[in-house]
């Protein structure tokens, strides 16, 4: 319980002063914002502070700050020291700097500004993975929303048909979401999503708290315990708890609220707070977890089963229902703003009007049709939703290394303090590329080579060299790339 909250203090007091910190690096003043010099009525709508603040909370949030500190609590409470430092060292960083340098750039989405800060070979690898990420979060945030709704609030088997008309139901939303304009439907539908949503936090929050600590393992237990499947904390911690520490889909998120923020000096509490604040809810349900497993919770239950046991433990059947909800509207509003990210980055890449109802519709269709797809996939084939959800958390934390190394060239080219964007990149791209050397969704090199090298499978004796070669060649090249690309940057037209 006292390393919980300290990691709160770290998180609540040092997102404070990091935060204003960053705001103080980026400088933000009163010039106009593209919320007024480009109003069209659909994706460029000036919205009051509280709005826009609410609707980032709910884009960003989805079941990654729950789902995964709920697996990521397994490797003990350290968890509770790591999500805190991270999220204000890195995530509300790449948040905030994400948000306010496309606020600089006319609103424009994550692609186009990697076009202009890291060059087109650049801008080319990116614009396929995050188009990858766009479908994959729309579809692991169909699949587990609509499973937790025919599990936990119908009582249903979710291998049932019912579990199809649930899924139809969520795209449904989704396809008139992504098409309306945004204050239409997002606007006006996410109050109600963000009542609930506090409401469950703070419910599983004051469970935690009246447990008083009992249930969780004592410190004399070490901060880091063995994990339940053995595996090794770095890098598959930082894999699993990506959207409680940071998410590079969150910069696609970060890139919509742009649009709609009217005072740049609006930009701290609508990006770097609202990343805090997931960060909470990440640290809020990882607590859950914990004192549930130290109440003798089986570990290997699996993590959306999980969300219904903690909710029901700590609120009972009425409360845990409401808790439920919460964590089902999550993936709903990161979802829904997924698609109409892609929707924005591909009329951009082809230069396609969205003013234009029909435009829209029809790029819809384009976006939909490989979703469904994929979610039918991802239900009907063995191990199919868990393979999705493990390319999803590497290449979500590969966006964000994309996204620290144009931060970190937009902070060198305008002459300020760039490190704080280049140190976190230098330690992720050794999590990210460690991670995919090592895992057999990847190379699999310990296990194609482990018997030539006579080292065991489970190790990262080739891995790990090979992700420090690649965090030392982000330390080197990416300022080498702003420095080379100063004069093209200066001289670049939106």
């Amino acid at each position: 319980m006292v390393i919980f909250l300290l990691g709160l203090v770290i998180l609540i007091v040092g997102g404070a002063l990091y935060g204003r910190f960053c705001e103080k690096v980026f400088g933000p003043d009163d010039r106009e914002t593209p919320a007024t010099t480009m109003a069209d009525g659909v994706d460029y709508v000036a919205m009051k502070p509280w709005k826009n603040k609410l609707i980032e909370l709910l884009n960003i949030a989805g079941t990654g700050p729950i789902l995964g500190p709920i697996q990521g609590i397994l490797f003990g409470p350290i968890a509770f020291i790591t999500i805190p430092i991270g999220c204000v060292l890195a995530g509300a960083l790449h948040d905030y700097f994400i948000g306010m340098i496309s606020m600089r750039n006319g609103g424009a989405q994550v692609p186009k500004m990697m076009k202009k800060f890291l060059g087109n070979v650049n801008t080319k690898i990116y614009t396929i993975i995050i188009w990858v990420l766009m479908l994959l979060t729309g579809v692991v945030f169909i699949y587990t929303p609509g499973d937790l709704i025919v599990g936990d609030i119908l009582g249903m088997d979710v291998k049932s048909n019912v579990i199809w008309i649930v899924y139809a139901v969520i795209l449904l939303y989704y396809i008139i979401s992504t098409i309306f304009p945004i204050d239409q439907i997002i606007g006006r539908i996410y109050p109600v999503f963000g009542a609930v949503l506090i409401v469950s936090a703070i419910g599983v929050f004051v469970g935690v708290m009246l447990d008083g600590g009992k249930s969780m393992p004592a410190l004399s237990g070490g901060l880091l315990m063995q994990h339940p499947k053995g595996q090794t904390f770095i890098p598959v911690f930082f894999i699993t708890v990506a959207c409680g520490i940071m998410s590079g889909f969150h910069g696609s998120q970060a890139t919509l609220i742009s649009r709609t923020v009217k005072h740049e000096k609006e930009g701290r509490q609508t990006f770097y707070n609202m990343m805090l604040v997931e960060g909470i809810i990440a640290m809020v349900w990882a607590a859950g977890a914990m004192v549930l497993f130290g109440r003798g919770t089986d570990t290997a239950t699996g993590a959306t089963a999980m969300v219904g046991i903690i909710s029901r433990e700590f609120m009972g059947t009425i409360g845990g229902l409401v808790a439920i909800a919460g964590v089902i509207v999550l993936p709903i509003t990161s979802g829904d703003t997924a698609f109409r990210s892609l929707r924005l980055m591909i009329s951009e890449q082809f230069d396609i009007d969205q003013k234009t109802a029909s435009k829209r519709v029809m790029l819809s269709i384009i976006i939909f049709i490989p979703a469904i797809l994929i979610l039918i996939y991802a239900k009907t084939s063995p191990g199919g939703f868990n393979l999705l959800w493990r390319y999803f958390g590497f290449t979500n934390q590969l966006v964000a290394v994309f996204a620290l190394a144009m931060i970190t060239v937009y902070l060198k080219t305008a002459g300020k303090n760039y490190y704080i964007s280049l140190l976190p990149g230098t330690f992720y791209t050794f999590i990210v590329f460690s991670y995919i050397f090592h895992e057999k969704i990847g190379f699999g090199l310990e296990a194609r080579l482990g018997e030539f090298f006579n080292i065991a499978e489970t190790s990262y004796a080739i891995s790990y060299p090979l992700g420090i070669v690649c965090a030392i060649l982000f330390l080197w090249l990416v300022p080498k790339l702003a420095s080379k690309r100063k004069d093209t940057i200066l001289n670049y037209k939106m």
